[in-house]
């Protein structure tokens, strides 16, 4: 599906999508806890039903309720993973949390499993799991290095090492299980980690499932094991990584208000709040946050801690006076798509002004853009980045492939519509 955006400036009230990185987490924990519990508050994504799915594979019993949030879900999940008859063959689509988290998962089922994937998520890094089968003597097959990939044995409760400066996504995989081994366990990075505030969030959500794990000095996790998930009614905050499209809209075109946030969240995307006053804008509120139109000034951006901004921060410097430095942002490289690349390569086609570098980007403020035809790069957030661009174009936006922010937020073009998006949708479904 084409979207044709006719320019013109948001205003208005959006409730931001729940947080899809925490709604991962709660399921998973819940899955993993004896006895029945309630994640509410999730907004349906095909990466949360990817985790659903594979869960429901490995034993757990997963099951829609009705919702006390308007217009989101909820899940009952009886949890409490076993072995199944035979080898199980399961898909994470393209979420790469979904996979990295659910691999160690899935060898404590006592189970082997096939783990495939669509698009990029095929060839996107598994290299730290690997190389920590191979010292623990761990079964895997896998195919030149990518997916598919078979995983079977047990882990051992030990001492882990593993790099962090590939994804944070590996270490949360085990912080959730080895928790559940006989016998305490040490956990470090061999690198500095980056996304540490994407480990925070685990930790925080792993206290409230009950399960408790120490950060030494050292930046190592103790974690004793034996420990027990707690079964309960959890419901899942909204989304910093989304919201943040909204707040950088209205930042660029009239007020904004995007409710049903936390304050003081776990969330490292918490952060575009302070980056978009750091470069002059307006943000006013806590747990309902309002973006009013700002005159923005570039600057230096380490984007270390929140790589998923990247994509909305390009277009907010490039709308800012002066120029702006993405930097420590290389991992983005091994997203859904390569977002450095991309979203260089698209503003650039509708009147920016942006070089690439090997780990991050420098923007020249342009202030606005002509329109024209961009690709969404079949990314979620080069779409909504772009959709956000839309509000300084002079003439109409064609994003192709806009189908994509299905991933994490099929609502999105109807929220925007909602807020005074013009559209036209070329080829839906």
């Amino acid at each position: 599906m084409n979207v044709i955006i006719t320019p013109h400036t948001l205003q208005g009230t959006v409730e931001a999508p729940s947080s899809k990185s925490i709604g991962h987490r709660d399921l998973i924990c819940a899955a993993l806890a004896e006895g029945e519990s309630l994640v509410d508050n999730i907004s349906l994504s095909q990466d949360i039903e990817a985790t659903c799915d594979i869960l429901r594979a490995l034993g757990a019993d997963i099951t829609p309720v009705m919702s006390s949030h308007p217009g989101r879900a909820a899940y009952r999940v009886r949890g409490g993973l076993k072995k199944q008859d035979g080898p199980i063959a399961v898909s994470a689509n393209e979420s790469g949390s979904t996979l990295r988290f659910l691999i160690p998962v899935a060898i404590f089922s006592g189970n082997e499993v096939t783990f495939s994937g669509q698009g990029r998520l095929a060839k996107r890094p598994l290299t730290p799991y690997y190389e920590l089968f191979d010292e623990k003597g761990v079964a895997y097959e896998t195919t030149e290095g990518a997916l598919p990939l078979t995983v079977s044995g047990t882990l051992q409760p030990g001492t882990y090492s593993l790099a962090g400066d590939v994804s944070s996504q590996f270490f949360t995989g085990l912080l959730m299980t080895l928790p559940l081994l006989d016998g305490d366990s040490v956990l470090r990075s061999t690198t500095p980690l980056e996304s540490a505030s994407y480990v925070d969030m685990t930790l925080d959500c792993l206290r409230q499932h009950g399960i408790v794990i120490d950060k030494e000095w050292d930046g190592s996790y103790r974690i004793p094991g034996n420990q027990h998930y707690r079964p309960g009614t959890y419901v899942v905050e909204g989304d910093y990584s989304q919201a943040a499209f909204w707040l950088s809209a209205g930042s660029l075109g009239r007020a904004i208000c995007c409710t049903g946030l936390r304050s003081q969240s776990s969330q490292g995307d918490e952060v575009i709040v302070s980056l978009i006053r750091d470069m002059g804008g307006q943000v006013e509120g806590k747990t309902e946050l309002t973006a009013c139109p700002s005159d923005l000034v570039g600057r230096v951006i380490d984007v270390e801690d929140c790589p998923d901004l990247v994509p909305v921060l390009t277009v907010l410097a490039s709308c800012a006076k002066g120029i702006t430095r993405i930097i420590h942002a290389g991992r983005v490289r091994l997203k859904e798509c390569d977002r450095l690349h991309a979203m260089a390569t698209e503003l650039n086609k509708i009147g920016g002004d942006i070089e690439e570098e090997d780990e991050g980007l420098i923007i020249h403020g342009v202030g606005g853009f002509t329109g024209g035809t961009v690709s969404g790069w079949n990314d979620h957030r080069i779409a909504m980045a772009l959709a956000v661009a839309s509000q300084r174009c002079s003439q109409p936006l064609r994003i192709e492939g806009a189908e994509c922010v299905r991933k994490s937020y099929p609502e999105f073009w109807q929220d925007f519509q909602a807020l005074g998006g013009m559209i036209q949708k070329e080829g839906e479904e």
